[in-house]
């Protein structure tokens, strides 16, 4: 287990390293939960078992379905660039990447904020439409109409408060572990007692975050090593799966992901990037329609993949620690360099 002075050093290096990324997409969801009271039906007439209610939208899916789009894409731009850190805690995303990630990010906010300028000056028409499409809904049912409509209508916030329900937002933290906790808004004569618990949970959020340091680079550099196992898998299978063998988007996939490995590796991980490179130079060089000309190169493409595939899996599962170790140092070779 390395000591508390080593576990430093790979806090101070993972600081150097990356940043922590948060990215918040908020829009109206526009969903009223509804109640049998809202039909004025009683609670006890309703059968569970035949009338669903709960949370139902106000409008239909195409009308917010731009920012549920801009969501996802966000969501997936950091899934894909990131590694989770702590549990969850955050998402560390490595410098090479963050030049491109907060690009792509900056155009996905443009586009969210042209979606919500868009619905913004058409709500008014959203909002009657929606409420005359509710009315005839409400026509069919059983008890209160009029109840209903007015539940439904009361839901829908004003033109001027909409423009605040939509925000996009990137959060850029650095990692480090706390030193202390402030003490402001905090009454003189309960600083003592606060100070000092404050200082119990700073001393015990820092040792968890420096002792979960290790474990996150190790799953770092496993998770980059079987993401490399996974493709080589999936691209053999299309192989043999195909009928013409070996298509040029599965080459170009191969390519994209060594270099997305080069710049996911802020741990130095150069065992798996030689290997790739050395795949790189061996397999890449030829076309797909060359690989389908020659079936002694698709054979020796075969079996470098899965070679590539079993040492992935094999690294993947050794012990990293020397390369844990590394790590820590490249921080302070990097700042003696500095000085």
């Amino acid at each position: 287990m390395p000591s508390q002075e080593e576990n430093e050093q790979l806090l101070e290096t993972l600081s150097r390293e990356g940043v922590l990324i948060n990215v918040s997409v908020r829009y109206w969801r526009a969903a009223k939960k509804l109640t049998p009271e809202d039909l004025g039906l009683d609670q006890q007439a309703i059968a569970s078992d035949l009338i669903s209610l709960g949370h139902k939208k106000l409008l239909k899916k195409d009308a917010l379905r731009p920012f549920s789009l801009i969501e996802s894409r966000a969501h997936a731009l950091i899934e894909a660039n990131t590694f989770p850190f702590l549990g969850g805690l955050g998402h560390f995303l490595p410098n090479a990447k963050l030049e491109e990630v907060t690009a792509r990010l900056d155009g996905l906010e443009q586009e969210f904020t042209e979606a919500r300028d868009t619905f913004v000056s058409n709500y008014a028409d959203v909002r009657e439409e929606a409420l005359r499409e509710w009315g005839n809904v409400a026509a069919s049912l059983e008890g209160d109409p009029e109840r209903l409509l007015g539940t439904i209508h009361a839901s829908f916030p004003r033109r001027d408060q909409v423009y605040d329900r939509f925000r996009f937002s990137t959060y850029l933290f650095q990692v480090v572990a706390p030193q202390q906790l402030s003490l402001e808004l905090v009454t003189a004569g309960d600083q003592l007692a606060v100070s000092q618990a404050r200082e119990r949970a700073a001393a015990r959020a820092a040792e968890r975050i420096r002792a979960g340091a290790e474990g996150f680079i190790t799953d770092c550099v496993a998770s980059l090593r079987q993401q490399t196992a996974q493709l080589c898998d999936e691209m053999l299978k299309s192989m043999q799966s195909g009928t013409s063998g070996v298509h040029q988007r599965t080459l170009n996939r191969l390519v994209r992901f060594i270099d997305q490995f080069k710049s996911m590796n802020f741990t130095g991980d150069r065992q798996m990037e030689e290997q790739l490179d050395q795949v790189r130079r061996e397999f890449l060089s030829r076309s797909a329609e060359e690989y389908r000309d020659d079936a002694f190169a698709r054979e020796r493409l075969q079996s470098g993949l899965q070679d590539l595939a079993k040492t992935a899996t094999d690294l993947a599962h050794q012990d990293s620690r020397d390369l844990v170790g590394q790590f820590g140092k490249m921080g302070q070779r990097r700042f003696h360099l500095a000085a």
